[in-house]
């Protein structure tokens, strides 16, 4: 299975943003730097953040992107989905007269996938970036 490199830099940014803290808005252009991306690029990226609901921007001098929910309620199915949406990922073109048997396995792959995903929280792995700053 793969995801598109949207999905994979806005993973690493609400990473960025679930282990910094709370309170400071970062900017697009240090959050492009630290994955060495464009900013134009990201912003589209982090578009689709704020308007699921993910984070928020704060204009002007100070201002920046930082989470407007709870670090602990995100997981990996919520960032994914705001960006690549919610659309099955396998669907079945042959013209069967009745449901087709590929297409359900695909589907129960599909949900069990989405459950693991959605369980896991970007917290998780912020704790464990801190603990490794730590050693």
């Amino acid at each position: 299975m793969k995801y598109s490199k949207a999905t994979n830099y806005a993973l690493h940014t609400m990473l960025f943003l679930v282990a910094s803290a709370p309170d400071k808005p970062i900017g697009v252009q240090m959050l492009a730097a630290k994955q060495d991306v464009s900013p134009t690029y990201l912003s589209k990226i982090l578009t689709k953040l704020v308007k699921a609901g993910l984070i928020e921007s704060a204009s002007g001098a100070n201002g920046g992107y930082r989470l407007k929910r709870k670090k602990e309620e995100i997981s990996f199915l919520d960032i994914i989905h705001a960006i690549e949406g919610t659309a099955s990922l396998f669907d079945c073109s042959l013209n069967h007269p009745s449901e087709c048997l590929i297409q359900r396995e695909m589907v129960e792959a599909e949900q069990q996938m989405e459950n693991y995903l959605r369980n896991k929280k970007l917290s998780e792995l912020a704790a464990n970036l801190e603990e490794g700053a730590h050693r």
